[in-house]
């Protein structure tokens, strides 16, 4: 509608152009067109008699041509209307250069942000791929710590197992020394070792009895002794830790596998075990 009034002005205007070029050729057609010339009447009298001189003949002027009026002619504004014309067609370019900029605009604008689009989903799409692998990476992690954790305890079992039966296999070994004829050899070394450096107090009795706890290193360095029971004064159980200490170091076994850093001896007057 905007573009439709817009085209009325120059339209008129070329109409209103043409009728008066058209205006101007019927003038100039007009002009062109030659003027009929209108014969003078002259009267003569004939006289017989000589007649006076007559007064001299007044030449008689030509009527004058009649004067055509010319058409009024509007003023020739073709000039400005093709100024008009050309200003209404600058204005109505510049209106579409406008919009065809603005369109430009708009759709660098909906380009932009679709790039700006399909980078935050790029975006998206590699941090996603970057979580699943951090996630793949972690429990990765966690099954190789609880395969190690699973090994781990399965050495821990196995040398638990192991140490059980070195255990088990070292106190059978005791327990069978302990019954030997070599470990009884042994401990009666070791008492009479301790029944000759004894001075019994005369207030021991032969219900005396103390129980004694030595530790020694191998060799039979005595490096402790501490008296667990003992029905004797104060004389007697001074007088056993003087003889344990004298009696370092202690014999030695025949067997190694019958030497035990920590002894439990039991001591009487009359006859030490």
């Amino acid at each position: 509608m905007a573009r439709n009034g817009n085209n009325f002005v120059p339209i008129s205007m070329a109409v209103v152009l043409h009728v008066v070029l058209l205006s101007s050729m019927l003038v100039a057609f007009d002009f062109a067109r030659p003027t009929p010339i209108t014969p003078m009447a002259i009267q003569a009298t004939l006289v017989t008699e000589i007649p006076e001189a007559p007064p001299p003949a007044v030449e008689k002027q030509p009527e004058p041509e009649p004067v055509i009026e010319e058409p009024d002619l509007e003023p020739d504004n073709s000039e400005e209307l093709r100024k008009q014309a050309e200003e209404e067609k600058r204005v109505q370019d510049a209106l579409i250069e406008k919009d065809r900029l603005e369109k430009i605009r708009q759709q660098e604008e909906a380009n932009r942000k679709r790039r700006e689009r399909e980078e935050a989903e790029r975006e998206k799409q590699e941090e996603a791929r970057k979580e699943r692998e951090r996630q793949e990476a972690e429990r990765k992690r966690q099954e190789d710590i609880q395969r190690q954790r699973d090994e781990n305890e399965r050495l821990r079992k196995e040398l638990e197992a192991e140490q059980r039966a070195e255990e088990i296999e070292d106190e059978e070994r005791r327990l069978a020394a302990n019954n030997s004829p070599a470990m009884a050899a042994y401990q009666y070394a070791i008492s009479q070792r301790i029944r000759r450096n004894w001075s019994v107090p005369a207030s021991a009795s032969p219900d005396t009895l103390c129980v004694v706890n030595v530790r020694q290193l191998a060799g039979g360095e005595i490096i402790g002794v501490n008296i667990i029971s003992c029905n004797g004064d104060d004389a007697v159980k001074r007088s056993v830790e003087a003889a344990i200490h004298r009696s370092s170091p202690l014999p030695e076994p025949s067997d190694p596998d019958l030497f035990s850093p920590i002894l439990e001896l039991s001591l009487r007057p009359e006859q030490q075990n």
